[in-house]
């Protein structure tokens, strides 16, 4: 039996779940001198944290909802650090129960968008405050300073804000946390941001695959080859950890890390939300979706054991490259076409979230967007600096693409990267995100589509009509069914 007794309501703000996520987030709100009340279901965990980590801040334990809610100070504010789906669906209607019009939920989980607008507005209804946050970094960024995405209203903000971005990661003393919008604006760029890191980890995986099969090197080269990419414009977290991976030795083995891993990835959803919330947007994120489909396409195991036995290999060369001075300049142009498609799929996101602000009315700002990413989060990188430069220069760009600083730098790589990609389809060792991207690129830059034909072809079948180049106002259908094939103009 618990010890807790009720506390009167001074605790800043709660936090409800303590697992390794919500634990750490609530450490780093005491660490910051906040006075944090905490409740989790399992009341041995909320025990465990209180003997762990008591003394290193002032914690308001609860043994039950009702006086974890009446420990809060008013307005009420509780963070949910729970499983996503039914379980923070339920927490919500509870907490809900026990609060004022005024009061403040906060879901922290990786909840689909669309689920916290629903939310929002019925809490909005009953008086409450609801706010979906994006929060990543993973433990030790809750910890340690994680990058965070709030949502909700500006009034929530306020109340909230100071304590988030005291807790936050610090790049050049901006906090990596800023209110990102309203209702699911905040889950929304979480979602992208997550999509983003699909792509990135996928590119770098993809850089990996080439050097090791096409250039030749061993997986101890290959740690050394990224490792030196660290003082370059590809500077990142997750080339960090690539590094720390591929210099990794299984102890039990002997051998690489890298080999003795089953090669299939595994994902929780977010790629695939970004992915679909995409296609309904009517956006393009090609890089995304090929680094969600090559998770799809590793953990297909049936049919990737099919296809191996039938020995499909007609057309491809896989003899790895010997000549030092060849190998240098493949190392050379797998590092320019990796950085041309990162800044493929960071367009294609922030192209995402463009299209989702203006047609949910949420007036985000992109440029605060790269800056919060700069730290703390998984795809923190040097590169997000030139980002967020370029949305300060000009907040309306049309494509991150036509930024000077990125224009350029895709005028230099565009060869390298070609090579690269013709390189992969002739050896056979598959590159769909290195390739997705250029074609995004080259599909941006190219005067005119085949999507002519394409509506043609639309019109002949389905009468879906068309515009003409000479009328911008017109919409045209062609009579294919009759001889003379005659051209009506639709109003």
């Amino acid at each position: 039996m618990s010890s807790f007794t009720p506390a009167p309501a001074t605790a800043d703000l709660g936090v409800f779940g303590l697992g390794v996520m919500g634990a750490n987030l609530a450490r780093n709100l005491a660490r910051h001198g906040h006075a944090v009340a905490v409740f989790n279901r399992t009341l041995a965990r909320t025990e465990r944290l209180i003997e762990r980590y008591g003394s290193e801040g002032d914690f308001v334990p609860a043994a039950d909802l009702k006086n974890f809610v009446a420990s809060l100070r008013t307005p009420r504010v509780a963070i949910i650090m729970v499983q996503a789906g039914a379980a923070t669906e339920a927490v919500i209607e509870e907490l809900a129960a026990l609060m004022e019009p005024g009061d403040i939920i906060v879901d922290a989980g990786n909840t689909l968008y669309t689920d916290t607008r629903r939310r929002e507005v019925s809490l909005r209804e009953r008086g409450l405050h609801f706010v979906g946050m994006g929060v990543s970094g993973g433990e030790e960024g809750a910890l340690n300073g994680p990058s965070i995405m709030p949502g909700g209203t500006a009034e929530s903000y306020d109340r909230l804000g100071p304590m988030l971005e005291s807790i936050s990661a610090h790049v050049d003393g901006t906090p990596c946390c800023t209110h990102v919008g309203p209702d699911g604006a905040g889950h929304f760029v979480k979602m992208v941001h997550n999509g983003i890191e699909y792509a990135d980890m996928q590119l770098i995986a993809e850089a990996y695959d080439l050097l090791r099969h096409v250039g030749g090197f061993t997986v101890e080269e290959i740690a050394e080859v990224f490792r030196s990419w660290k003082d370059s414009e590809l500077d990142s977290y997750l080339i960090d950890i690539t590094t720390e991976v591929l210099s990794h030795t299984d102890a039990a083995t002997g051998e690489a890390f890298v080999d003795v891993v089953v090669d299939a990835a595994g994902q929780k959803g977010t790629g695939v939300w970004t992915t679909q919330t995409a296609l309904e947007l009517g956006v393009a994120v090609p890089a995304i979706a090929e680094a969600t489909f090559a998770r799809a396409v590793s953990s297909s195991s049936a049919a990737r054991a099919a296809v191996q036995a039938a020995d499909i290999a007609a057309g491809t060369t896989q003899a790895a490259l010997t000549d030092p001075e060849e190998r240098r300049a493949f190392v050379d142009a797998v590092k320019q076409a990796l950085y041309g498609s990162k800044i493929a799929a960071y367009a294609q996101g922030f192209d995402e979230i463009a299209t989702a602000s203006k047609q949910f009315d949420w007036n985000i700002d992109l440029g605060a967007m790269a800056r919060i990413w700069r730290g703390g989060c998984i795809i923190r990188a040097r590169f997000l600096d030139d980002i967020t430069r370029a949305y300060d220069e000009n907040p309306a760009l049309a494509s991150l693409l036509t930024a000077p600083v990125f224009a350029s730098s895709l005028a230099k790589v565009l060869p390298a990267w070609r090579q690269v990609v013709a390189t992969s389809a002739t050896t056979g060792v598959p590159a769909p995100a290195f390739a997705s991207s250029l074609a995004y690129v080259d599909q941006l830059r190219s005067r005119r589509l085949p999507a002519a034909l394409i509506q043609g072809q639309r019109d002949f079948f389905g009468s879906h009509t068309y515009h003409r180049t000479d009328d911008v106002e017109g919409v045209y259908h062609t009579l294919w069914a009759t001889p003379e094939r005659t051209e009506e103009k639709w109003d």
